[in-house]
């Protein structure tokens, strides 16, 4: 004889179905977004920030001296080149590496619902350490 699921067994899965859901969109988005720009790469569409014929002589450069003869910049910088070839990969992977976010974010308002504050806070707290680490601010002078 089967039970029917306790109320709090259905409020679990609401929550994860949430959370499965969006990341599954999320990694979904970044994968795509990594292919197109590799294949925006490969046929040409975007011309690159450091020419293929360059790339040999710089790889055995140390990387300060890589990303000064590149003028690549560090942290957040590469958004001024995501219209290049070689730097639009670096889109997929930020969406891939921060597509945990907006599940953590989806989450709050069903916890908030049920008034479990608890683990909205515990969300929110997630949500804020992983942005607090995709913003450069804790480098460590680097």
């Amino acid at each position: 004889m089967n039970t029917p699921p306790s109320t709090n067994a259905l409020q679990q899965q609401a929550e994860a179905s949430r959370y499965a859901l969006l990341l599954d969109w999320g990694t979904r988005v970044g994968v795509v977004a990594l292919f197109l720009s590799f294949a925006a790469y490969l046929t040409g569409l975007l011309s690159p920030h450091v020419p293929l014929e360059d790339l040999p002589g710089l790889w055995n450069l140390p990387v300060g001296e890589f990303l000064q003869r590149t003028d690549t910049p560090t942290g957040w910088g590469w958004l001024a080149l995501a219209h290049k070839g070689d730097m639009a990969n670096l889109i997929g992977i930020a969406l891939l590496a921060g597509c945990s976010l907006a599940p953590l974010l989806g989450l709050i308002p069903l916890y908030l619902k049920r008034r479990d504050h608890a683990y909205a806070a515990i969300c929110f707290l997630v949500a804020a350490v992983v942005l607090l680490a995709a913003s450069g601010v804790l480098t460590g002078g680097h």
